[in-house]
């Protein structure tokens, strides 16, 4: 019998990443997967007594540099890593979870519908099965494949004035030199490497942004968002290319 975990409670750092009529919905979703999400095998039980410091907090803060009323598309989102999160602390937010396994995709509709978190759209399957039927203004990804690889699978998602953001970890330089030749032939910027919540949160998260429009390199955050200031730029257009 699996024994069932309870969430840590919520550190003071997260009501400076969650607004204080949202932080409860964190921590029912803490719940969730300290409870449903160790049972299903969705988390390991060793990072139930973590789960805020490397997980909400981490997710949470990267919702700072998405713009307002964007669209998002959660690649391989397993147990709403950062889609759940984002659509928690942004409710103005689209956001459409994609994962192909069954058993994520039935935990996934089950939170969203327990949080009341109508912006969010579960769709069961890859990358690929979006591409040519639907752009996103910002594609993200956390740990899911290696730079080189996901960019083939994202770009087609990222419409011409959106942005890819993959959360990486300490390898995030190593990634972005060996995917030069993959970024480049796609049409892509050059991509950026951000750290964000740096002093704010125990671990800050690191990110990176790709763009398209070759030679244009755009400021960090990417567009003024109800939780911080910031500036937009323009980019000229270029459609991505499947893998």
């Amino acid at each position: 019998m699996v024994s069932r975990e309870t969430a840590p409670p919520a550190p003071d750092e997260a009501r400076g990443v969650f607004t204080t009529d949202r932080l409860e919905l964190a921590e029912r979703y803490a719940a969730w997967l300290a409870d449903a999400g160790t049972v299903r095998g969705l988390i390991g039980p060793r990072e139930v007594p973590r789960l805020w410091e490397r997980h909400l907090l981490n997710c949470g803060v990267l919702a700072e540099v998405i713009p307002e009323n964007a669209t998002v598309a959660d690649l391989g989102s397993g147990a709403g890593l950062p889609g759940l999160v984002l659509a928690i602390a942004r409710p103005d937010l689209s956001v459409t979870l994609v994962e192909p396994l069954l058993r994520r995709t039935t935990f996934l509709e089950e939170v969203a519908a327990d949080l009341s978190l109508e912006q969010v759209r579960v769709v069961r399957g890859r990358a690929e099965v979006l591409h040519g039927s639907e752009r996103f203004d910002v594609v993200t990804a956390r740990a899911l494949a290696p730079l080189d690889r996901l960019l083939g699978w994202a770009m087609p998602l990222v419409k011409d004035s959106g942005v890819l953001l993959a959360m990486k970890g300490e390898t995030a330089e190593v990634e972005i030199a060996d995917s030069r030749e993959v970024w480049s032939s796609l049409g892509c910027a050059s991509p950026e490497l951000a750290v964000l919540g740096k002093g704010r949160v125990p671990s800050p998260t690191r990110v990176v942004r790709v763009a398209w429009a070759p030679g244009r390199e755009v400021g960090w955050p990417l567009a003024p968002s109800p939780r911080g200031p910031g500036a937009s730029s323009g980019r000229r257009s270029r459609k991505g290319r499947t893998r």
